[in-house]
């Protein structure tokens, strides 16, 4: 048996989120590896891990060298898209695993696995490439949240299911198991970063119409609509 063969089996009976007893592991293109509940690259390899049917999927941890990488350009997008840079870095994580070369099943690619038909609609002309792939899951997310009243969870799930799928079910979170566990690796990675809870201070510029007059105010709290930006952290 492998040597890491061994310490993969040690780390999924060590680690506790609920998903199947089994795990795919390759190399991202830093050299990182990568583990996964999904095949997201096709040169994964596949380990069965009996009696273990606990394990959780790898995250930055304190901002892991492969996120480090791509952290100038979350920071970009995010701030165009007034979106949460921690928001953006979990739908990353959850979706490659910070693996540019990422490609599922289904045919989603790159670090916010874009389908073919989205990244079309979006302007992106090489999904693989981080930034364009970054700026088109950013703007898309956005467009999300404008759709769905600012409901993260909401868009979320049409993140992963289709807006469409959300609105058939009465713009509610789809009742496809694969769904919901994404939308719960996605709000527990946004809480918590390396073991304990985020730190970072994030004030919010927010434009509201009162009486038909604009008027800014300030927040610590994202708002559920209307327009806004990140104007400290």
């Amino acid at each position: 048996m492998s040597r890491r063969f061994v310490a993969l089996t040690v780390l999924c009976l060590a680690w506790p989120l609920q998903v199947s007893a089994q795990i795919y592991a390759w190399r991202d293109a830093s050299g990182n590896l990568v583990l996964s509940d999904r095949r997201l690259d096709d040169s994964a390899e596949t380990y069965a891990v009996p009696d273990a049917p606990r394990f959780r999927a790898t995250r930055p941890s304190a901002r892991t060298s492969a996120g480090d990488r791509f952290e100038p350009l979350v920071q970009e997008y995010s701030t165009r898209q007034s979106l949460r840079p921690d928001l953006v870095r979990a739908v990353i994580q959850v979706e490659s695993g910070f693996n540019p070369r990422a490609r599922s099943p289904k045919g989603a690619m790159g670090l916010m696995q874009l389908m073919p038909a989205t990244a079309r609609d979006l302007g992106v002309q090489d999904a693989y490439d981080p930034a364009e792939n970054i700026r088109g899951g950013t703007l898309y997310l956005r467009q999300l949240l404008d759709r769905f009243d600012g409901n993260e969870e909401l868009a979320l799930a049409a993140y992963n299911a289709g807006p469409n799928a959300v609105d058939r079910y009465g713009r509610r979170i789809p009742p496809y198991q694969e769904t919901r566990d994404y939308v719960r690796k996605v709000g527990s990675a946004t809480r918590v970063r390396g073991g304990s809870a985020q730190s970072e201070r994030v004030v919010y510029k927010i434009l509201e119409v009162v009486d038909g007059t604009p008027k800014v105010r300030y927040s610590n709290v994202p708002p559920t609509s209307g327009t806004y930006e990140i104007v400290d952290r």
